[in-house]
């Protein structure tokens, strides 16, 4: 059977109440997005309170299912084969033709539910049922029915045209991304954070990202690394802004100033700083990590007070209960975790102290950072003037740092919906 259609189903949009057009319009950019640059031409609509994606002419099937599993919002999709109305007889052939077509092997358990909602068609919906199920015997006595327990159900929607279907393939569920606003993520080159911003982008978050880069020490492979596990968390969440931050003057500065054993959290203090700098620049309204309680010295409860306390704007950490094998679990299902294991250090990983505190006092952390006090602020000056901006999508990235095109770097995409 050659489907020309998929009909998109939806969960919580169908409980916004009088929000529901928005977050459906939502999907539906966001559906086309991740149709775009798809083999054939589609054209998404909504109707009767259903969303439908119609192929025009030749296309890759496996490719366009492939890419919607790829999009927040949608929790299944259905092809169907769209009927034109000629009565019951009609229906009662066609139906027939596509279980020949659909199932090879005709001994299974079926049920037909009907739902009529154009009322002009001669046959109710119970009245449907039992027509097609007679015609579906008649034509393959292997078959049987079984109103409780089917193998198959075979859904039948009565509407402009007749929607005829039985196939629902599972979707990624959440909300369509940017209905929740936008967010940035702290990415690294690790296993956790990029989980944690497709996470965060599955509650229907936009995502721009800061990396922290740390040349030499860090090479041009380790933030290629980066790059790429933004393009692939980009095939969900949208074109993602990274922003690259050349961070090595404030780590030596905090090396050669500050207490070793407290070097981590300092660091991560001045991330976090960055961070929330981008973040309200751009209009964020939270930060993200990848964090997970106790996972390391940084992320000990006391760690991240001591980390909080720099943020006047939210944190969210999707991953805070997650062991870590839930984290790689959920990154090889995303596809990131083999780009997240190639053996390129990023900055996190350069200035380790062999005796971490686990238990710092925020008080003594603030002492110890006082020591930058009129030395580290012209380094810091100077790491935000120098970060370089990136457009991420699958295909690829692009330089629209802002110095050198203001215009470019964070337009509006089409994909970026109702920030």
């Amino acid at each position: 059977m050659y489907y020309h259609s998929f009909l998109i189903k939806y969960a919580e949009i169908a409980i916004k109440g009088n929000n529901r057009k928005y977050f459906e319009d939502a999907l539906v950019r966001r559906i086309n997005y991740a149709l775009k640059g798809a083999e054939g031409a589609f054209h998404t609509r909504k109707t009767q309170g259903r969303i439908y994606v119609d192929a025009e002419g030749e296309y890759d099937y496996d490719e366009v299912i492939s890419r919607l599993t790829e999009v927040f919002g949608i929790a299944y999709i259905c092809p169907v084969v769209l009927l034109e109305d000629g009565g019951p007889d009609k229906l009662g052939a066609d139906v027939v033709d596509y279980v020949n077509q659909v199932y090879p092997d005709k001994d299974f358990t079926f049920k037909v539910e009907a739902r009529r909602a154009r009322k002009n068609f001669p046959l109710n919906s119970m009245e449907i049922n039992a027509f097609l199920g007679e015609k579906i015997l008649e034509a393959y006595p292997e078959t049987s029915v079984d109103v409780h327990d089917p193998d198959e159900i075979i859904y039948v929607e009565i509407r402009e045209k007749i929607c005829l279907y039985s196939k629902s393939i599972d979707g990624s569920g959440g909300m369509p991304v940017g209905t929740s606003g936008k967010m940035m993520l702290l990415l690294s080159g690790g296993i956790d954070s990029p989980v944690a911003g497709h996470m965060i982008a599955k509650r229907g978050c936009k995502i721009d990202a800061v990396y922290f880069h740390a040349p030499p020490y860090t090479s041009e492979r380790a933030k290629q690394k980066v790059i790429d596990l933004a393009s692939i968390v980009s095939r969900y969440a949208g074109p993602i802004y990274l922003h690259v931050v050349n961070f090595t003057d404030i780590q030596m500065m905090i090396y050669k100033t500050c207490p070793h054993d407290e070097l981590t959290i300092i660091m991560r203090r001045y991330m976090m700083r960055i961070a929330e700098h981008f973040a309200n620049e751009q209009g964020a309204l939270g930060l993200v990590t990848g964090e997970s309680i106790g996972q390391v010295a940084s992320q000990t409860p006391q760690s991240l007070i001591c980390t909080n306390d720099v943020c006047t704007l939210p944190v969210y950490r999707p991953l805070i209960g997650f062991d870590k094998n839930e984290i790689i679990e959920r990154a090889r299902a995303i596809d990131t975790f083999d780009t997240s294991i190639l053996p390129y250090e990023d900055c996190c990983t350069i200035f380790v102290a062999k005796h971490p505190v686990t238990k710092p006092r925020l008080k003594g952390i603030v002492k110890s950072e006082q020591l930058l006090k009129g030395i580290i602020e012209p380094v810091y000056d100077e790491t935000l003037r120098t970060v370089q901006v990136l457009k991420v999508t699958p295909e690829g990235a692009e330089d629209v740092t802002p110095n050198a095109d203001a215009d470019k770097a964070h337009g509006n995409d089409p994909a970026e919906t109702d920030q």
